[in-house]
């Protein structure tokens, strides 16, 4: 215990973590005016370009799929995803960029599931976020739906449901149910409350997270991500070797 305060008391004297060992960051907003991430290839290219400089070779870009206000489909992901390729590919960057989609748990969500028309990623993973505001009552049935269509349900960010914060038990269910679940860098230094900040310390703590991902919707949040590595949390979460993003 006495090591333990001491290492989480001497964070300034940590080196930052090199998130090259990392490879691939499976969420961000990145291409092009399809939700509200980057606005256009300017911003896009900018984003892509301070990713690698952080150390990452491969970018797997995520864009919301929200009928009420991002109604992508497959075919205007991956036509946004072929002009950023183009223009990585004219500027000479090197760096590895493929597209899926950060789908939100509505009836349209479980219809494109049911129609298999989701875009996976990797060896179909899909990534889906919740209602910030209440947990859905289908949750439970629609990850049953997943996986019996052959996906691998990622849960994004999953520190930031204040709904879970003060009752782990769904939490527990949805891993023991086979759920992968996704941490944002930037929840370790409070940038989404202190009660996110709290719940992704003990999902650290439980061992709980598959992936780390910066959900970078804008140059800001990656300065932000930079004042989370060296922080003792993130070194626990690095050391684990449980992260599965350079698999990908």
């Amino acid at each position: 215990m006495r090591f333990f305060k001491r290492f989480f008391g001497q964070h300034k004297n940590l080196n930052p973590v090199e998130l090259s060992g990392l490879k691939t960051d499976m969420h961000s907003h990145i291409l092009p005016g399809i939700d509200d991430g980057a606005k256009n290839l300017e911003e896009s290219i900018a984003l892509i370009k301070e990713l690698k400089a952080l150390g990452y070779s491969k970018l797997i870009a995520t864009p919301h799929t929200l009928m009420d206000h991002y109604p992508n489909t497959k075919t205007s992901i991956l036509n946004a995803l072929e002009l950023v390729k183009k223009e990585v590919t004219r500027q000479q960057i090197n760096i590895d960029i493929e597209a899926s989609s950060e789908y939100f748990l509505d009836s349209h969500f479980i219809h494109l599931i049911e129609k298999n028309e989701l875009l996976a990623f990797s060896n179909n993973y899909i990534l889906f976020e919740l209602s910030f505001l209440q947990a859905p009552k289908q949750l439970h049935d629609t990850v049953f739906k997943l996986q019996l269509a052959g996906y691998k349900p990622v849960l994004a960010h999953v520190e930031r449901y204040a709904y879970w914060h003060d009752d782990l038990t769904e939490i527990h269910k949805l891993k023991d149910k086979g759920v992968f679940f996704q941490l944002n860098f930037n929840a370790l230094d409070g940038y989404y409350q202190i009660g996110a900040q709290k719940m992704a310390h003990k999902l650290i703590d439980l061992n709980y997270y598959d992936f780390i991902a910066t959900d970078a919707h804008h140059i800001r949040h990656l300065e932000i991500l930079k004042n989370t590595l060296r922080l003792p949390y993130l070194h626990k979460l690095m050391a684990s070797n449980k992260l599965l993003n350079a698999q990908l």
